[in-house]
Order: structure tokens, then sequence, then C-alpha cells
């Protein structure tokens, strides 16, 4: 076989398939280039998911006929004006992206800078460049690729279907439009359809970012947001985080954003489990999106051909950042929890346009978006049999007062004539058997607390409270649980975690580089209550283990650890295990559901949930509370 130089076509064309995989592969360099140049607006239009036609078009600086002619050459950027690849301060390199783009395809590239009279144009077809020629466009840049892959056909057969490019297409102009939100996005496809149009936001950068990521992630991500700003030994984290309770079953809404560029990297999965690992089960993941600002020096840029992965300098501490950040806006979030889980509340009640005919005519007239329509009620309309079996089961006016062994229950809840609340005319404490109703004396007492003052438990496990604007209802077991929850961590971290020695201490056998990684970490390990040392090449000796574990598997729990430092570069093994007791030791030594409690023992219950961190949801995220404001409920029954 004979040594030889390839054309230099082929090389553009090996390239290309390194940075330019599919349309949102060019579509990210394209955009990159856009906000690099200083661009305020950035439209995207695509054809056929962006086989056909994928064109940029930005109101940046623009390029000369010269500069043209050199973007389009290989090594050839601005991007490194003092030569130095470790001190890059721009989204990409220009030089770089475009001849392997233009090498797989039929680009066109128009530009024209501030004070010219026209603008010029280039064309490159399958890596054949043509000449700079006028022609007429507006102050900025604008790339048109056509035809992409039809000088390497091959690899037209591993794209998806335009749908499903179209989507990895949203997807990168969504990371790239939270990284800027001072910038305006739009997005366009077949037929000039408008699929995104992110206007730029304005204000500081902290509510322009909340209103970019509102616009991206969801609403409910902007209403239930904790932001995030800490900064150690020169790297400045600012972000955005949800409550435990806004949660999903995967981690693909969680961001990580490094000097503006939009990466992926496994540290912050770790990280953010790290965090979160006491108030969510280990399938559940938080959305959040993190802003890094560091020097260049401090994290290369260019360990992936696309750039969409990094490598700190100091990974330890990048770490550590994130997670006391979090556990910081955690604690300072309280006993909070997402407003979706009122949403989820109210919709189960209704839903909108779905709402049954009342059974009466006239009364209050019904609301915007209330879901119910005041008619004659219709018994003959399909799915309206719960509805009728309610309105029969409803005891007449006239019998108001024939409620059988009711009124004996108002004994129990300190009542000695057993009498019934009648205030303001009417029967105002009808509970089910299992309700336990305060006499309350003092309308005003605890109300204008955040989780207002106990009215009554109903089911034996949630207690009914009002505050001033609503009601809340609290799931006493799940509160309590987060409560003894937090106890019992802040007696670990006080005290320390208790060892028993192993009567036989026992070794764990590994590969080499694992037991030299759980071998580093000995001291981080024997704060935890796990006692090991080196044991010649390939194991591990283990002398004592956390009492709390009581009796455990030693070998599993090491290789766990191993494994998990080789993947996130901490063992969350034993922590994990550790917290798992804990939690267990708190859910049988709470509250359980069923037992009936008093009035004293509900609002001490509200109360001692507003002094406890993170009271907003039990041990496994879900929410311990919900918050229902009095103009829901009375858009419900047709108020408003």
């Amino acid at each position: 076989m004979t040594l030889r130089v390839l054309p230099q076509n082929l090389i553009n064309q090996i390239a290309a398939g390194e940075v330019v995989e599919r349309p949102a592969a060019a579509l990210k360099e394209l955009v990159e280039n856009a906000l690099d140049a200083g661009a305020t607006r950035v439209d995207v239009n695509l054809r056929d998911g962006g086989r056909t036609l994928l064109s940029v078009t930005d109101d940046g600086k623009g390029m000369t006929p010269n500069e043209l002619a050199l973007a389009v050459e290989r090594h050839a950027t601005s991007k490194l004006p003092d030569d130095d690849l470790f001190n890059i301060g721009f989204m990409g390199f220009r030089g770089e992206a475009l001849p392997s783009i233009g090498s797989v395809s039929r680009m066109r590239l128009t530009s024209r800078v501030r004070g010219s009279e026209n603008a010029w144009t280039l064309s490159v077809e399958g890596g054949a460049k043509g000449e700079p020629e006028p022609a007429a466009h507006p102050y900025g840049t604008r790339v048109e690729v056509r035809d992409l892959f039809y000088a390497t056909p091959a690899r037209l057969k591993f794209l998806k279907t335009a749908r499903t490019e179209q989507m990895y297409a949203r997807e990168i102009m969504d990371r790239l439009a939270m990284a800027r939100p001072d910038v305006g996005f739009t997005l366009s496809g077949d037929n000039n359809k408008t699929i995104l149009n992110y206007p730029a936001c304005e204000g500081d950068l902290f509510d322009a970012r909340l209103k970019r990521l509102g616009a991206v992630m969801g609403r409910e991500f902007q209403d239930n947001a904790l932001q995030i700003e800490a900064e150690r030994e020169g790297i400045r984290l600012t972000g955005y985080a949800g409550v435990p309770t806004l949660n999903r079953g995967n981690a693909q809404m969680q961001f990580m954003f490094v000097n503006g560029r939009p990466v992926k990297d496994r540290l912050l999965q770790g990280a953010v489990r790290g965090a979160y690992q006491d108030f969510l089960a280990r399938d559940r993941h938080p959305l959040l999106a993190l802003f890094f600002e560091l020097t260049p020096r401090d994290v290369d840029v260019n360990v992936h051909p696309g750039k969409t992965e990094v490598r700190f300098r100091d990974p330890g501490l990048v770490r550590g950042l994130i997670v006391g950040a979090l556990k910081h806006a955690l604690a300072g979030a309280g006993h909070r929890a997402s407003t979706t889980v009122a949403d989820m509340a109210l919709g189960a009640v209704r839903r909108e346009g779905e709402g049954p005919s009342l059974p009466y005519g006239g009364g209050h007239r019904t609301g915007a978006g209330s879901g119910f329509n005041i008619g004659q009620y219709q018994p003959s309309v399909p799915g309206h049999a719960a509805i009728e079996r309610s309105y029969a089961a409803q005891a007449p006016m006239e019998n108001q007062g024939n409620y059988g062994g009711l009124f004996d229950r108002g004994r129990e809840f300190g009542r000695p004539d057993g009498s019934a609340n009648m205030a303001g005319g009417g029967f105002a404490a009808a509970a089910a058997p299992s309700a336990r109703i305060d006499n309350i004396t003092d309308e005003g007492k605890f109300v204008d607390h955040p989780l207002g003052a106990a009215r009554g438990q109903v089911h034996a496990n949630y207690i009914i409270a009002q505050t001033r604007d609503g009601l809340v209802i609290v799931d006493q077991h799940a509160a309590h649980e987060r409560i003894v929850y937090e106890r019992m961590k802040a007696d670990l971290a006080e005290n320390g975690v208790k060892r028993q020695g192993l009567l036989l201490p026992e070794v764990v056998e590994l590969d080499e580089a694992s037991a030299d990684r759980i071998a580093d970490r000995a001291e981080e390990f024997a704060e935890l209550g796990l006692v090991i040392e080196p044991f010649g090449p390939g194991a591990i000796v283990v002398r004592e283990v956390p009492a709390l574990l009581g009796k455990v598997d030693v070998g599993a729990l090491v290789r766990d650890m191993a494994d998990e430092i080789a993947e996130l570069g901490q063992g969350m093994a034993l922590k994990d295990r550790l917290m798992y007791v804990c939690a267990t030791m708190a859910c049988h030594g709470s509250v359980r559901s069923g037992r009936k409690l008093n009035a004293d023992e509900m609002n001490a219950l509200l109360r001692q949930m507003e002094a406890t961190p993170h009271s907003g949801q039990c041990n496994h995220g879900r929410p311990t509370y919900v918050e229902l404001k009095l103009h829901d409920i009375e858009k419900m029954f047709g108020r408003r």
C-alpha cells in the first residue's frame, strides 16, 4: 500500500464528517458565527428538516469581499487574535465550519458591512469556491446551505425524517437562545411556518435570563425557579433551578453553559444528583439551567470537534460549587412547593370546557376559564352519571337539620353541647365521620402564617388549613416524615456517624484502578463511618462500617462506590445508603396515616413545617401540601 497525500476536497469532506453530522450541527456552527459577529437578531429558515435548505440571517458586523474569500478557506479564522489556542473568547471558528459545510453542499454567503454601499456574495459548491460578486443585502450576513450532503450521498442515508431533523434543529436553537437572552431568535420551517420566536429580552441579566428560560423551558419553570448565584476561586456560577416538586423522569431539562457556550458534561449530572439526593427519588430529575463564567485558560473547549463538551482544569472545584450553590438555594426555599401541584389539583377537579351544567338556572355568572356552564341540567348527557348520583345523594334543603349522629361528634371536638357551627345562617361544618373539626374561637389565629390555621382533618390523614387568601391541604404523614428526616440529618452532622467494627475485616478485590480510586478517598469515607485501607494491588480491606446500615454486603457497597467514582468523580453509593436508612427510619417514626390529630397537634405540625427546610416535599420528592388560592376556588364554583 502506497502512502499518498489526500486531495484537499477529500480532506474537507472528512472534516465535515467530524463537524457536520446532521443539519442541526451545521445550524449550530452558523448561528454561533452570527453571535460572534455581534448579531442582535438571528433568523433561521429550514426546508425538509435542513436537507433542502438551511439559511441563517443575522444583523452582525458583516464581512468585506476579502473576508468572504478567506472565510471559506481551511484554518482561516478571526477567533484567535493572539494565536493562543487556550484563550478562546468566542463561540466557534468561522473559518473551520464554513469550508467543511461548503465541501458537502451548495453554499452561498452574502454579507454587507456597515458603511458599505453594497453587499457581496460568494458561492461554494462541493468545495469549489467561486469569486465574490456584488449583491443586494441589508447590513449583516446571510448563509444559505442547499442540498446538504449532496456531495456525500452516503451520509444522507443516516439522516432521520424531516420532522426529527427539525426537532434536533430546534433543540440547538433553544440552547443558544438560553445562552443569549439579549438576542432575538426565530426559526421557521416548510411553508414559512414559525417553529419558534424568541424576542430579545430586556432588563438586567437575571430578569432577562428568567424570561428566556420561561419561554424555552415553560412557564412552570419560570414560576418555580430558584435563583442561583455563587462564586469561588474565580469561577462564577449563576442561573436558576426548579424546586424539587417540579421534576421530570429524565435529565433532558438540565442545561449547562460555560462562558456562554452550551455544553454537555457528565459532571453536571453527578453534581445535581448530589445536591438533590435528599429531595428526589433516584428516577426523578430536577429542571435547571446553570451558567459558568471563568477565564478561558481554566477550561478546555477543544476536547470535542463540535465543542459540545468541555474539560475543566479543576473539576472538583466546579462540582463543589454546583452542589453548594444548589443546596443553598434549596435551603432558602424553605417549605415552598411547586405551583404545578395546585394546578394539577385544580385540573383534577375540572377540565377546561368539559365541566357539566349545574342543575339550576341562573345563579352566579361563570367567569372566564371556569370550566362550568350555567344552564339547564340535562341528565341524559353522556358522562353525567356520576353527577346525577352526587345530586341524588344530597339531602333536600328542608331536611338540613337531619344529620343523624353527626352532632354527637361535636362533643369529641370540644363542644360540650354537641352543637354544629351554624354561623352565617347555614351549616358550615358538615364533615365526614373521620374529620376532626376544631371549635374555632379566634378566627384570625394563625391565618396569616404561610400554611395558615388548621380547620380540620379528613380521612384521618389530610389536614385542611385556612390561609388569608385560600386554603392548604397537608399530607400529615409526608410532612412529618420530612421534619423527622431533617432532624436526623442535623443530628448526624452534629454528632457524626456511629461506626461498628467488623469482627473479621473483609477484603474486597477490585481492579487496580478502582482500588486506587477508593483508597484515594479513604478520609472522605471515614467521615461517613466506613474505614478502609489499601491491601496490596487491586484490593481493599474494610475494617468498620456505618452502624446505621446494620447488616450490609460490604463487597457490593465498595464496588458500587468504585463504579460511581469512575463515572461521576464522586462516590455517592455510601451517602445514598445512609440517607436511605435515615429516610426509612423517618418514615416509620413519623405520624402515620390514619392517626387522628386535634387542633393543637395539627397547628403544631404546620408551624414545624414552616420552620423546617425543604418541608414542601417528602423524602421521595412528592409534595407534602397543596395550596389553593381563593380566586381559583371561586372560579370552580362559577363565582368569577
